[in-house]
């Protein structure tokens, strides 16, 4: 939203209200109850456990932004909603994504305190910042749902992706951070020759099995539980491919550069800064909260990623942005870039 009036920027003063009444409808799953069945605030109030006058204003404000309607039989979703949420992704994800969102809101407490914090604003406010990395290593389950809900949101990505790149005559793929196999599933299904290996922790790569035995890929894409920063990488590979993953460093280049047969190629797909100190338009709330957690974070420009790949030994060959023809959601495929070298 941009303001134009007086009347704008005291909604967006205010916005935390909608966003945060959208999030817990997006959690407590009230979107998916309405559907199956119109329900008034009293009912809605008895079958989600909340006070009835609370309730009631939480359900004002989803009406006010128009992501609820009220008919004869109760409230239900409305048309946009229909569109924008329930028949986009599933409600796993929105979950899922709602619950993030809901993590890094306590970092922006007392900002204009905080803001000017030469560290960390989290230690600032005594408090830990979310870390779903560490929890996918601990919680199975956890690993589990955010496994499913990045293929489904990488789904797009991951066809035009298969369809821009070039990989005939390859043989073997290692897909690095790969976490649901969403990439090598579109891959595998254009390549049926190629075989792929997803390189990522335990706990995803379980949750990745199950997603490839479904769509009966169990035999071409195999998944090796390992922590790519720590450990040593699988090596023999023609192709290794790095898609969103956004960790970039020498030393991992030069472990990638020993993975690969003689001219093997490496990708890297990512939304880069457009400029050092800039964020690339779909990250500027990532790029916030990350310097909110270490005041120097930025996201790394082409430039920079390809100044590491030579200094790792690679043959950089080209750059290109990613073609994005269609997509239920353009933040998670709008911006791609597409970095390819040689070993």
């Amino acid at each position: 939203m941009k303001p134009t009036t007086p009347d704008d920027v005291l909604d967006l003063l205010d916005a935390s209200f909608p966003s945060a009444a959208l999030g817990a409808a997006m959690e407590l799953g009230l979107f998916w109850l309405l559907d199956a069945q119109p329900l008034d605030a009293p009912a809605v109030a008895r079958t989600l456990g909340i006070p009835p006058v609370r309730c009631a204003y939480w359900l004002q404000f989803l009406l006010s932004v128009g992501l609820i309607e009220q008919g004869p039989r109760g409230y239900q979703p409305s048309r946009i909603s229909r569109s924008a949420i329930l028949e986009t992704y599933s409600q796993n994800s929105w979950a899922l994504l709602a619950e993030e969102a809901r993590g890094r809101l306590p970092g922006l407490c007392d900002l204009p305190v905080h803001i000017r914090d030469g560290g960390s604003a989290w230690e600032g406010l005594r408090l830990t910042p979310p870390m779903f990395y560490d929890r996918m290593e601990k919680e199975p389950e956890t690993a589990r749902r955010f496994t499913r809900m990045l293929y489904e949101l990488h789904q797009p990505l991951a066809n035009e992706l298969a369809g821009f790149l070039d990989l005939s005559g390859a043989q073997r793929l290692m897909d690095l951070g790969g976490g649901s196999g969403a990439v090598s599933i579109a891959i595998a299904q254009r390549y049926p020759a190629l075989r792929a290996t997803v390189v990522d922790i335990p706990n995803v790569c379980a949750a990745g099995r199950e997603i490839a035995a479904v769509k009966s890929l169990a035999k071409q894409i195999i998944f090796q539980p390992a922590d790519f920063l720590q450990d040593a990488l699988p090596t023999g590979f023609d192709v290794v491919l790095e898609c969103d993953v956004n960790i970039y460093s020498e030393a991992l280049f030069l472990k990638i550069r020993d993975s690969l047969n003689p001219n093997g190629r490496f990708f890297i797909v990512d939304q880069f800064a457009p400029a050092e100190g800039s964020a690339p338009s779909a990250r500027l709330h990532w790029a916030f909260e990350g310097s909110m957690i270490s005041p120097g974070f930025m996201f790394p420009t082409v430039a920079k990623v390809r100044d590491m790949l030579e200094k790792a030994g690679f043959a950089h060959l080209c750059e290109a942005p990613l073609p994005v023809s269609s997509a239920p959601c353009r933040r998670f495929t709008d911006g791609f870039f597409v970095i390819e070298a040689n070993r």
